[in-house]
């Protein structure tokens, strides 16, 4: 009897091994086929469909990158009129194209169609500009590297944004981050490359983890257009302000060294920085970054589909694959988690939303300052402190995710940037008091984007013609590809904003 519960065992306990070792053999087959190229990738192919075909799982989960469902306490992957949500915006980007038009981005798969929809696009930038470079398509498409390779790239940066309408076409993908024949991350983007030569360091010995947010640092940063770039004077140079460091007060320094402004404010005539999106910069001070965490690990986790283990590029809020995201190292339930994160936020928020408020009045009161007769030696601190109080505040906001990746830097800056406007508007009104104005200046109605689009004297109108006008250059590229029915769908939806 003993014998034969021995066989059995014995029995069992093979036919296990045996399973087991069947479905190594199979798994390691199917990760040979799976991979196995179909297509060879050669140079730079800015068609995602193209490598697709070699990883259809990773081209799969860009794919979802469509899906725009997604929302959190403040932000969402869908369309949001943040001019509409946040009025005062207009005054504080008065004489600026995003005065005109501000929504929150979605997926990277809308990088390009999200470009040509906005009415910032198809006038000047600023007063006296002329249209926008071609540098602003630099961090929406692959089609950027190839043609940074055709042309060169100062000669990339010499164009009009315009001139390459009908050459970039395929929004952020696969050749922007890999290496073709290694599948390697790469560094496609000259400017980051230019920064940490700047500051003395060579980016190409980063390690793989570090290069996990490093790709992304090519976009997700502050920079400019140096136009005066020695040997470069004719092209808007993309540059990042790292030079001196890469905080907050640094990047300010830099700008005040060089006597650099985006634009100069039509009401207060102070001479601004807009600040793009400094996510790198903010991450690398969190908690996160120091513990070694990269963009990647949060925002494109690893997911196993089939027996296959790879990376999730259905890039976006953590929030929204919490299990996959955060529960890698977290053992809170998702429901405290969420709520940590949404009380950081929050009260970076409340800070800002005042701040943002204190800033637009402090533009008309310098604005009543100059109307009254101000001298330019009275104004010269009162401008300074407006233009690093707006900095500071649009640091923090531009920033993606910031008021969670780094909070209590956020807040921190927030704070500084508060302190400097209350000094400011104490000086206005002192200036104004000594020139017979004892009372608030009027205000005009913060509640309402297209009155103060009016006040600023923007003609929505006529920017909405314009639009329509870039897009008669873009058009007929969509027409020429079978895409008549986008055309014009975009064409009468850009009419009737």
């Amino acid at each position: 009897m003993k014998n034969w519960i021995l066989f059995t065992l014995t029995a069992v306990i093979v036919f296990l091994l045996a399973m087991l070792a069947y479905s190594i053999m199979d798994r390691k087959t199917e990760a040979r086929f799976a991979y196995q190229p179909k297509v060879q990738i050669e140079g730079i192919e800015p068609r995602d469909s193209v490598w697709g075909l070699n990883y259809p799982r990773q081209y799969q989960s860009y794919m979802k990158t469509q899906d725009t469902t997604f929302k959190s306490m403040y932000n969402t992957s869908g369309f949001k009129d943040v001019l509409a949500d946040q009025p005062e915006l207009v005054i504080l980007w008065a004489g600026y194209a995003f005065s005109k038009d501000y929504n929150h981005p979605r997926g990277h798969a809308y990088a390009v169609t999200d470009v040509q929809n906005t009415i910032r696009i198809g006038s000047p930038m600023a007063p006296g500009e002329g249209p926008q470079p071609s540098t602003c398509w630099t961090c929406k498409s692959p089609d950027v590297p190839r043609l940074m390779s055709e042309m060169g790239v100062t000669e990339y940066y010499s164009q009009k944004l315009s001139d390459l309408g009908t050459e970039v076409i395929n929004p952020i993908g696969c050749a922007d981050c890999h290496n073709p024949q290694t599948m390697n991350l790469t560094i496609t983007r000259p400017a980051l490359v230019e920064a940490f030569e700047a500051m003395g360091k060579d980016v190409s010995k980063a390690s793989h983890q570090e290069m996990r947010s490093l790709v992304c640092a090519q976009c997700h940063v502050e920079y400019y257009f140096d136009k005066n770039k020695p040997g470069k004077e004719n092209a808007a140079y993309l540059t990042f302000p790292w030079k001196d460091g890469m905080t907050v007060e640094n990047m300010e320094a830099y700008y005040d060294n060089i006597d650099f402004s985006d634009w100069t404010h039509p009401i207060s005539k102070a001479r601004m920085l807009k600040a793009q999106h400094p996510d790198y910069e903010l991450f690398e001070m969190s908690v996160h970054a120091k513990r070694g965490v990269s963009c990647a690990d949060c925002h494109m986790p690893y997911k196993n589909e089939g027996g296959q283990k790879f990376t999730d590029h259905h890039i976006g809020s953590p929030l929204s694959n919490v299990e996959n995201s955060c529960f890698v190292c977290h053992r809170e339930k998702q429901s405290d988690l969420i709520t940590d994160v949404y009380d950081r936020q929050r009260k970076v928020k409340e800070g800002s939303s005042k701040l943002q408020k204190l800033i637009a009045m402090a533009h008309i009161e310098a604005g009543k300052a100059w109307e009254l007769g101000a001298t330019e030696e009275q104004m010269k601190d009162i401008l300074t402190g407006l233009r690093h109080a707006q900095w500071r505040w649009d640091y923090v906001v531009a920033s993606h995710g910031g008021a969670f990746h780094a909070p209590l830097e956020s807040s921190r800056i927030v704070t500084s940037g508060t302190e400097i406007i209350q000094d400011t508007r104490i000086k206005l009104a002192r200036l104004l008091a000594s020139m017979g104005h004892n009372k608030p200046v009027e205000m005009p109605d913060f509640s309402s984007k297209a009155a103060l689009q009016a006040y600023i004297g923007l003609d929505m109108d006529k920017e909405r013609a314009d639009k329509v006008n870039f897009l008669d250059q873009v058009v007929p590229q969509w027409l020429k590809e079978g895409k008549a029915r986008e055309a014009k769908k975009e064409v009468k939806t850009l009419s009737s904003r």
